[in-house]
């Protein structure tokens, strides 16, 4: 049975860095493409960031120059670092996979975590 499982939320100050973990297990193959999203308290589900297999990397606009994805396969776990955080950051975030990119960065991956709340405050 897949399983993505989220950890490293928390909460923060202003300013203040996390870095969120998710672990991958029941895969045969660890999905390509992979990516983080967050859907904030009586929000719409937003695109937080994705990476590929052949190092292709995307971000938000709102977190570019703050947040650093990245994997290793290895220990199949994919990293979010977060850098200089900022309230309107705070949301649940969850780990996203799928063979397929768009399906990442649109929203529609078919497999999804539980999530990990991280809360910013000012």
């Amino acid at each position: 049975q897949v399983r993505l499982a989220e950890s490293g939320g928390g909460s923060v100050q202003a300013g203040g860095s996390l870095t969120l973990s998710c672990v991958m297990s029941g895969y045969a193959d660890i999905p390509d493409c992979l990516g983080w999203f967050r859907q904030a308290p009586g929000e719409e589900r937003e695109f937080v960031s994705a990476t590929d297999n052949s190092g292709g990397i995307q971000y938000a606009a709102s977190v570019v120059g703050r947040f650093t994805i990245s994997r290793d396969n290895a220990k199949n776990t994919l990293y979010l670092q977060m850098n200089g955080l900022q309230p309107e950051d705070t949301a649940v975030y969850y780990c996203v996979a799928d063979h397929w990119w768009d399906m990442v960065v649109r929203g529609t991956a078919r497999d999804w975590g539980k999530g990990t709340q991280v809360t910013v405050s000012s």
